[in-house]
């Protein structure tokens, strides 16, 4: 008798510590509220883009011929952000970097002279430390050229400790190295390794007859100079593009979804 009185005193002891009455269960922890779950998830999915587009993969789109033919007006791209931390950067890597003359612009060229080295150009002729370069990306075309770099004679040139000489595929139609001197490899945001996304641009008819951009964008306008920024028209712009999209499969370019970069 006297040790069920006991055991019944210690069960109501660990009872009142735990507070809940004797003989009844736990209450059950309060749930968070839908909105509150949904809030938290939001949260974590924004943050966690963040850390992927500022450490690991950051998308790019292509908006101009200098790559022809590697990458393609209206390619979308994905670049890796980390890798030059666990390797060299090599000759032939596409590399996006910001471009030396205005860093809020961003660039995609191949890199083609590395530190250290000796590069001479003459004409469509590439020389590194005096032995001429195999370039089976590059091509040239036969009319005219981007400020006649066709029949540029560049170098020899040394190329300081931390730079790249950086060229596009697209030779005479490439603002690169030649014409803005070198990169910095600190301004390199990552190496390109593979088209997710490709539509052909140009053949997207523009809303109300606006003109285009280099890159075969539409470009709004309120006049002739200024630039129309408008959040409507520019929503009204994307579903436009979008709807054409759906109803013309062939303007996606799918052949090169998932290609990788070399």
């Amino acid at each position: 008798m006297g040790s069920t009185k006991e055991r019944a005193s210690v069960r109501k002891a660990k009872d009142e510590l735990e507070g809940t009455a004797p003989g009844k269960a736990a209450p059950a922890p309060a749930r968070k509220s839908v909105l509150r779950e949904y809030a938290e998830a939001l949260v974590i999915a924004v943050l966690l883009a963040l850390v992927i587009r500022t450490f690991v993969v950051q998308a790019f789109k292509i908006p101009s011929g200098s790559m022809l033919p590697t990458l393609q007006i209206g390619d979308h791209i994905l670049v890796n952000k980390f890798i030059y931390y666990f390797e060299p950067i090599r000759r032939g890597d596409i590399i996006v970097f910001k471009f030396p003359q205005d860093e809020t612009r961003d660039f995609v060229k191949r890199t083609i002279g590395l530190p250290r080295e000796t590069l001479e150009i003459r004409g469509r002729q590439v020389l590194i430390n005096g032995v001429p370069l195999k370039e089976a990306y590059a091509v040239y075309s036969d009319g005219p050229s981007l400020g006649g770099l066709e029949s540029a004679h560049l170098g020899p040139l040394v190329i300081p400790p931390g730079k790249l000489f950086m060229m596009g595929d697209n030779r005479d139609h490439s603002m690169d190295s030649r014409a803005w001197g070198f990169v910095d490899v600190h301004e390199i945001k990552g190496k390109a390794f593979i088209v997710y996304f490709s539509i052909r641009i140009r053949d997207i008819p523009c809303a109300s007859g606006l003109p285009r951009n280099e890159g075969g964008e539409c470009v709004e306008r309120l006049d002739g100079d200024n630039p129309y920024t408008s959040p409507l028209r520019s929503l009204y712009s994307i579903l436009y593009s979008a709807s054409y999209v759906v109803t013309h499969p062939p303007t996606l370019r799918w052949g090169r979804f998932g290609m990788l970069l070399h």
